[in-house]
């Protein structure tokens, strides 16, 4: 769909992330521990920690941050206990949206998302309401700037991925959950930059949005990413490049 982007395909090129840069240490030390608590301790026998551990030192994390975090996880250190919890709602135009949160209280949690939600002309709704219009895979981002195409699928197919698709100005690589470490490895082994990598709900089909409610779904996503509890955030539209760069100005 060139001349049109996904949020996780966009929103690392905000400005506004690049100031967040304490907020995503507390997310991402969230993320160690409750993967550490699940999983253990050893990253090398728990794939989630090793995945929290390396978004962790792509951000610049200090080692001692990092070991603090697992330990807190493990029970070695006193901590805060999250846990984890899935909200799915609609935003405007009739989007699908599914949170993923870790969080210590979720009845303040549930109520701060179900407002963030209706100051956006979204809501929230039932358990099950959307989780069927994702499916769990793998996914990247890779900057058309950053490798060309014929190289990209080369790499990519060889290292286990199923799927390459134009987006805008990027290329959005889908793999298997159990391939998704390969493709990851494969592409720094090429020296090939990725602007963004998680496993994820990915939408099966895309809402195109437009005008107002495109400007109101953007704003929408912008406040749920920039909430405490909120880890990720999935959604099916589709925007025209055009709107982001207004959204964007």
């Amino acid at each position: 769909m060139s001349g049109h982007s996904k949020w996780h395909s966009i929103k690392h090129k905000k400005a506004a992330q690049d100031a967040k840069r304490g907020k995503i240490f507390t997310k991402t030390i969230r993320e160690i521990a409750i993967a550490a608590r699940i999983g253990g301790g050893d990253p090398d026998a728990n794939p989630r920690l090793r995945k929290a551990i390396a978004d962790a030192k792509a951000v610049n994390m200090p080692a001692d941050n990092i070991k603090r975090a697992i330990q807190k996880g493990t029970g070695q250190l006193e901590g805060v206990t999250y846990e984890e919890i899935a909200y799915e709602g609609y935003g405007p135009g009739g989007v699908a949206i599914y949170v993923e949160a870790l969080s210590d209280n979720k009845n303040r949690t549930v109520s701060e998302l179900r407002r963030i939600f209706t100051t956006h002309s979204g809501r929230i709704g039932e358990s099950g309401c959307v989780a069927w219009m994702f499916q769990r895979k793998g996914y990247i981002v890779v900057e058309k700037a950053k490798a060309s195409e014929d190289k990209l699928l080369e790499v990519i197919l060889d290292a286990g991925a199923e799927d390459m698709r134009e987006d805008g100005s990027n290329y959005e690589i889908f793999t298997p959950l159990e391939n998704y470490e390969s493709v990851v490895n494969a592409l720094k082994d090429h020296n090939i930059e990725l602007a963004a990598s998680n496993l994820g709900y990915i939408p099966q089909n895309y809402v195109k949005l437009e005008g107002k409610q495109a400007q109101q779904l953007l704003n929408l996503m912008e406040e749920l990413e920039d909430h405490d509890d909120v880890q990720h955030v999935w959604a099916n539209f589709d925007i025209d490049e055009e709107e982001i760069a207004k959204y964007s100005s």
